[in-house]
């Protein structure tokens, strides 16, 4: 296994139980506890998790956004092959909205080999793409990044997305579902969401099976405005189906 498949499970199983000690995750795992008390300490500096004496604990509160250094570890294989099939849908020399999230950092990384115009809603897509020379054009948005997210918000976020269109806009999400459509968790990070889904002709949106039936706190706006999903192949099959009659194509990878 994997140091970063150790991490993810790691990261998942503290998140789910609240508290678990060194000896649980080595039984999980199958590392030595020294393999896993090194894990506990790297996470907890990356803000993952709370080192606590013979384990570790949760930084998360119910109902509250994972942090973007937690997600990072969840769902990497689906994330990576979510995003290879968006990069798939997308023609060279289009332009593209990419919107903030792990999964859309995922993507950035393939788009930036390829001939397309992007503009990123996020810090660290803007870096992936703008490092060292590459086929890519980047386009840089206005905006205020949000502490530890690195996802841009504000007036003029909103401002660069109503002065340009897109052929596609490639969105993550905190939550999809049929009866509640494309939801997150903060609410300037929902406007800056809608204003993208407004200024892009095609909407793709890139989100693993633990997104499908959630619902977070902001609405950004019902499924029928979304044209494909690309999500993994433990989707919750009565939500894929629900997802489809609302028009969606729903692509499983």
């Amino acid at each position: 296994m994997s140091n970063a498949d150790r991490h993810g499970i790691i990261a998942q199983a503290v998140r789910e139980s609240g508290r678990i000690t060194v000896q649980e995750l080595a039984a999980l795992t199958g590392a030595s506890e020294m393999t896993i008390r090194r894990d506990l300490d790297a996470l907890a500096a990356q803000g993952v998790l709370e080192r606590v004496r013979g384990g570790a604990r949760t930084l998360l509160l119910r109902g509250e956004e994972p942090p973007f250094a937690l997600r990072a570890h969840d769902a990497v294989d689906a994330k990576r092959r979510i995003a290879a099939e968006v990069a798939s849908l997308i023609a060279d020399g289009e332009t593209v909205l990419l919107d903030s999230g792990t999964t859309c950092l995922a993507i950035a990384h393939l788009l930036r080999r390829r001939p397309v115009t992007v503009m990123p809603l996020s810090l660290q897509a803007i870096q992936v793409l703008g490092e060292g020379p590459c086929p890519a054009t980047l386009m840089v948005p206005g905006g205020r990044p949000r502490a530890a997210e690195g996802s841009l918000t504000g007036p003029l976020t909103l401002a660069s997305l109503a002065a340009l269109r897109f052929d596609t806009a490639v969105m993550g999400c905190c939550g999809l579902s049929a009866a509640d459509g494309l939801t997150a968790y903060d609410l300037d990070e929902a406007a800056a969401k809608k204003a993208g889904i407004a200024s892009a002709r095609r909407i793709i949106v890139a989100a693993d099976a633990g997104k499908l039936g959630h619902t977070a706190f902001a609405h950004v706006g019902p499924a029928t405005l979304l044209h494909t999903l690309v999500t993994d192949t433990s989707a919750p099959a009565d939500e894929v189906s629900a997802l489809e009659d609302t028009g969606i194509v729903v692509k499983t990878v």
